[in-house]
Order: structure tokens, then C-alpha cells, then sequence
């Protein structure tokens, strides 16, 4: 794929993948990117996946013809990306390899070879000549593992940003940006905000008309959509003004419950999603507990504790600094309830947290005094 005229994606598309990472769902594929710049002298960004190296080459090859790479630029080292560096500097002895000092640390550890003879390490600022354009190098620790560079060419206004800006999709699919996009943001790298608001602060004052990610489609129109809802993903701000209910039910009534409190909200005009996490996939409920502004929490007590779809949900968002949320429980125990003292323990090692007071406590099934402790909360959730 021609991205501007010097500019090509060489990548694959990932029709096999089950599971990305060994865990996220990828209905539609994945896309390992990898570009080619060509001018005086031609960079190679990042490489593919296992597997995929032969057709990987072959797109080199219909872009290249018989000219060689005189750099490969190591972007990030997972190996997603990284895999077939080996191979590739093994067939191209003349190639050197571009990377920051904990990258070729980590060469070391994956291949047994860190390439002294002919590495080029570069930092913050670092630039590369390849004739009539000139690449600067943009460290990106922790976004999201510490040896991440970026790169910026000036000349077209390309920010080739690893797996910033990335999400679950091959390129060959058709569906929308945001919401596969933000289930990546958050499942991959929303432990890290605090770096991901350094580097748009670093690229804040670039002049960019092309993104290109290691995952998913190039970014070329509405630039400032794109980069806005990065800024809000790592700010933990909330992207809706509603209420996400994420519940756990044995026997139905904590679900009854559940929808009863939904419907309360929904006659108030309160936009409201609800999940059930032993049945929907966990990766999403997770981006929906950072997508809305509010959260309620509905569980058993399960074994003297929480039951384990809900535990896991809530590891998962404290794992993420989860923050700056107003948060409601409902509990369900038939002799002795303490789901609700168990699920704000877990929480409270997150911050800025708002409880609300109300708390709707199920003695096995639906009372009279449910429905008034499901007005209240919905009261307190909409601060009234």
C-alpha cells in the first residue's frame, strides 16, 4: 500500500490469530505494519510477525525490485514486530540496524546477537539522513515497553508511531476506528498514561498530516479526532457521560436486579451499557468500565468473596489505574453478604474514586426494599 509517494506499507494481514497476545479476541484479524521509505537511501521500519516472513518479502520486493536496504529501523521489540529481524539482517549483511540501547539490549536476549558490527543507536532527537529528507527519532518509553522509539519524517509529515495509534483489525476488513481501537488502547497500554501523555506532548507541536501505526489502518484525515481521544484515554477522563453496570448472576436474581437499576436510569435520560462479564468478552468490558463516567458494580458472594468473572474484571481495572469515576455496588448473599466490603477493597488502591453511599444488598432475591435502594443509587449516581 502506497502511502505517500516515497512511502509504502510492506506489512501482512493476520487472517489465522485467534487470540492477540494470547488473549485478546481479534474477530477480524490483525496487520503487522511495517513501511518502506525510499529515497537516496532506503529505511526499512520494524518487521513482521512469525510466519509471515516469505510474504513479507515478497511485498519488499514488488516496491524494491533488486535495491537493498541500507537501514532496518527497530521500533519497538515485541515480537510481533521484531520477530524476523534476525532473519532479515542475516540475508542482508549490508543493512544496518537503527534502534535505541535497549532495544539491541533486548536483540541480545531474543536472538543471542545484538549486531555491534553495524548498529546505530540513537535517542531523543537523534535524526537520520537518507538524502533529501532527514528522520528524527522520538523515544516513547513505556508506551508501552521501555526501549519504544518513534519516527518523524519531516518531508511528508509522517509520524511512524509503533503501536501508538494501533488497534485489532486486518487491513482488509472494513469497520470503524474507535471502538476496536480503544479496546486495544486500553487492554494494551492503558496502564500507562502518565508516558502516553509525555509523547503527545512531544509530537503536540510537530506538523503531521500522516500517522502510521504498527497495527490497523494509516491515519490521514482528522488528524485531531485521533489524537483527541489518545489525550483522553490517558488522561483517564471518560469519553460518555453514562453508566456502565458489570454484573456477575448464579441464579438470575443479581441480573434482575441489575436491569432494574438500568431501567431506573434510563427513565432518567441516563445513557447506561450493561455487561455481563462471565459471558461477554472481558477486553471489552474493561474499555466500556473506562468509557463511561460511571460504574456499577453487581456480584454474589461467592467462597467468603466476589465471584471470580467479577474479580478478574476488577484486577484488570486496578492493574490499569483505573480513576476519576463514580462508582455503585449491589451485592447478592444469601446468609452472609460481604461482596460489596470485597469489591471497594479492591478499588480503593485506585485513585479518585467517588463511592456512592448507597449500597443495594440482595438477601437472595429481589425485596421491596431493593426497588427503594435501587431509587437511591440511581439518586446518588446522577448526584441528585
Amino acid at each position: 500500500m502506497q502511502v505517500t509517494k516515497n512511502i509504502y506499507n510492506v506489512g501482512v494481514n493476520d487472517r489465522e490469530v485467534d487470540l492477540f497476545e494470547g488473549q485478546y479476541i481479534v474477530p477480524n484479524g490483525m496487520a503487522y505494519n511495517s513501511y518502506l521509505i525510499i529515497d537516496e537511501k532506503i529505511a526499512l521500519l520494524d518487521t513482521v510477525a512469525q510466519g509471515f516472513y516469505n510474504e513479507w518479502l515478497k511485498n519488499i520486493k514488488d516496491v524494491l525490485g533488486d535495491k537493498k536496504v541500507d537501514f532496518l529501523i527497530v521500533q519497538h521489540m515485541e515480537p510481533d514486530h521484531s520477530y524476523n529481524v534476525m532473519n532479515f539482517l542475516k540475508e542482508n549483511p549490508e543493512t544496518k540496524v537503527v534502534a535505541s540501547s535497549k532495544a539491541f539490549i533486548m536483540m541480545k536476549n531474543f536472538f543471542g546477537e545484538d549486531f555491534l558490527d553495524r548498529q546505530v543507536v540513537v535517542g531523543e532527537n537523534s535524526t537520520l539522513s537518507l538524502g533529501e529528507r532527514t528522520l528524527t527519532f522520538v523515544t516513547a518509553p513505556m508506551v508501552h515497553w521501555p526501549e519504544v522509539i518513534m519516527t518523524y519524517d519531516a518531508k511528508d509529515q509522517v509520524v511512524f508511531s509503533a503501536d501508538g495509534f494501533g488497534k485489532f483489525v486486518a487491513l482488509d476488513a472494513d469497520e470503524e476506528w474507535a471502538c476496536e481501537a480503544r479496546r486495544y488502547y486500553f487492554g494494551i497500554v492503558g496502564k500507562y498514561g502518565a508516558p502516553v501523555q509525555t509523547l503527545l506532548k512531544k509530537i503536540g507541536g510537530l506538523p503531521i498530516k500522516t500517522i502510521c501505526p504498527l497495527h490497523g489502518p494509516v491515519l490521514t484525515e482528522n488528524l485531531g479526532y485521533y489524537i483527541n481521544l489518545y489525550n483522553v484515554w490517558s488522561s483517564y477522563q471518560s469519553e460518555v457521560d453514562g453508566t456502565f453496570i458489570a454484573y456477575t448472576s448464579v441464579y438470575g436474581n443479581t441480573k434482575k436486579v441489575a436491569m432494574l437499576l438500568k431501567d431506573e436510569l434510563e427513565k432518567r435520560g441516563e445513557k447506561v451499557a450493561i455487561s455481563d462479564l462471565a459471558r461477554e468478552d472481558m477486553a471489552e468490558c474493561v474499555e466500556d468500565a473506562f468509557k463511561y463516567s460511571k460504574l456499577v458494580l453487581a456480584t454474589t458472594t461467592y467462597n467468603g468473596d466476589i465471584f471470580p468473572f467479577m474479580k478478574t474484571f476488577i484486577d484488570a481495572l486496578v492493574e490499569r489505574n483505573y480513576q476519576n469515576k463514580r462508582v455503585g455496588f449491589i451485592e447478592n448473599g444469601s446468609w452472609a453478604p460481604v461482596a460489596y466490603k470485597k469489591m471497594q477493597a479492591m478499588l480503593e488502591k485506585s485513585k479518585n474514586l467517588t463511592f456512592m453511599e448507597q449500597v443495594v444488598t440482595i438477601l437472595s432475591a429481589c425485596s421491596k426494599d431493593n426497588l427503594e435502594q435501587i431509587g437511591k443509587l440511581a439518586d446518588q449516581l446522577l448526584n441528585k
